[in-house]
């Protein structure tokens, strides 16, 4: 699968991703508000995971690499777990390397991705889980039109300490 933006490329996740893909799990700046640091073992069977030929009736992850149109450098990756069985929900999900964040590539990917989940797929709602304190994150959220549906109180534990899971949605009626 292939989508376009007017600067990137996003691409289904392939073998030949597997070097950025690693890249990307194992910067402590991106990691931060994610998880733990992964070992090399759980990076390289989330890599063959969502390594697949994705359906969204499947309830797994369409995960896609973001490519730079010009140099087609991969810059993150972007997606959505499909929880169409029985709620037509995705939660949305992306990594971004830090020499490319700030640049609006964020904002460009996941408009495209929820315009895919929307029109192209039918979902109903799109939700996002933000680590609280992931400041960046909430708000593009909120800036694509994402409401916020509550606080999830030590859900989540990042290196040793609970955090707080910020939970955010939007319907496809409210997706402009």
């Amino acid at each position: 699968m292939e989508l376009e933006t007017e600067r990137l490329i996003l691409r289904s996740l392939s073998s030949d991703d597997w070097q950025f893909f690693k890249h990307l799990h194992q910067l402590p700046a991106v990691m931060r508000f994610i998880s733990d640091m992964p070992t090399l073992d759980l990076i390289k069977q989330r890599f063959d995971e969502r390594c697949i030929s994705w359906q969204k009736q499947s309830n797994e992850w369409l995960t896609l690499t973001m490519f730079d149109k010009k140099s087609m450098t991969p810059i993150g990756v972007t997606g959505f777990l499909s929880l169409w069985q029985s709620y037509q929900q995705a939660e949305l999900g992306f990594m971004l390397d830090p020499e490319f964040q700030g640049l609006g590539y964020a904002k460009e990917s996941t408009l495209r991705v929820m315009a895919f989940a929307f029109d192209e797929c039918d979902y109903h709602k799109v939700t996002a889980t933000v680590t609280q304190g992931n400041d960046a994150s909430s708000r593009l959220l909120t800036a694509l039109g994402f409401k916020p549906e509550g606080i999830l109180r030590d859900n989540y534990k990042i290196n040793n300490k609970w955090c707080h899971d910020l939970k955010f949605g939007m319907l496809k009626s409210e997706f402009s």
